[in-house]
Formats: structure tokens, C-alpha cells, sequence
């Protein structure tokens, strides 16, 4: 899996909005600010979360972006899935929906698994869990053997 820079730049974002304690907006400038994200390319992605139902604008003098709902209930998963679509996909379909011949069927059952065990980290991962800098144990267990941080 490749993460995009737009899930990378979603995610850093919501995690600076979660990570407000008074709960007010923050404005798109002082997110791109905060986290070096280039504006227009911030409007978008904002945009896309709000299609998506993660984010809410809020106009006015005080106004900006919150969490449409608790950072609690959104994970990393969902934020991806809003910027980027499905977290596998063969050639724009979604695993289930490839077909092969008799001698490469056996290539769908990779990416279903390939599937499965991203959602195992990415669907146990909120974006409060990331402002919270506490990530479920799923996750540190992983981290913690050192043949997860050497590139193969």
C-alpha cells in the first residue's frame, strides 16, 4: 500500500483539529500553517472530508473546520476512504470485484488478505487515539518488533 500525500495531509490535519482542548474551529490557513500543507491543495481535502461527513465548516469571524463528529468515532480508515476511496484496489476495482483466469485466481485471496490486515490497523486507529499520541496496542505491538521499521 502506498499512502497518498492527500491521507498523509488529511490526517495530520484532523489530528491538529482534535487536538484543540477549547474545541473551537481552526482556520484552513492556521492548519496549513501548522502543518506545512500548500492551501489550495488543504481546501480540497478539506472538502472531501466534508463530503464525507468528518468534518464541518463553520462560517463566520470565529469561524473554520471541526470534527463533525468525536475524533473518538473517526478512524484512520474512514479519513483514508474519504480522500483516497477503497484501501485496496486492483487497477480501480475493489478486490472482490477482480476476475482472473484459473491460474491467477489465486491472486485475489492476496488482495483480500492484503485487505483485511490493513483494516486491522487502520479501522482500530481514531483520530483522537493520534492527537492523543496513545495508539491501541494492535498497533504498538506491531512497532515494537524491529523487523516493522526495516525496509525489505
Amino acid at each position: 500500500m502506498r499512502v497518498s500525500t492527500k491521507s498523509d495531509y488529511a490526517l495530520r490535519a484532523l489530528i491538529e483539529i482534535a487536538g484543540r482542548t477549547d474545541g473551537r474551529p481552526v482556520s484552513a490557513e492556521e492548519l496549513g500553517r501548522l502543518q506545512e500543507i500548500p492551501h489550495g491543495f488543504l481546501q480540497a481535502i478539506l472538502g472531501d472530508l466534508r463530503k464525507a461527513d468528518v468534518v464541518v465548516a463553520q462560517r463566520g469571524q470565529a469561524g473554520g473546520w471541526r470534527l463533525s463528529r468525536p475524533a473518538a468515532d473517526v478512524s484512520v480508515a474512514d479519513v483514508i476512504r474519504a480522500v483516497d476511496g477503497p484501501l485496496v484496489s486492483v487497477y480501480g476495482l475493489r478486490p472482490e470485484a477482480v476476475t482472473y483466469n484459473e491460474s491467477a485466481e489465486v491472486l485475489q485471496h492476496v488482495w483480500i488478505a492484503a485487505r483485511d490486515a490493513l483494516r486491522d490497523v487502520f479501522e482500530q486507529v481514531s483520530i483522537q487515539q493520534l492527537a492523543d499520541r496513545k495508539l491501541p496496542s494492535e498497533v504498538t505491538t506491531r512497532t515494537a518488533d524491529e523487523d516493522a521499521w526495516q525496509p525489505h
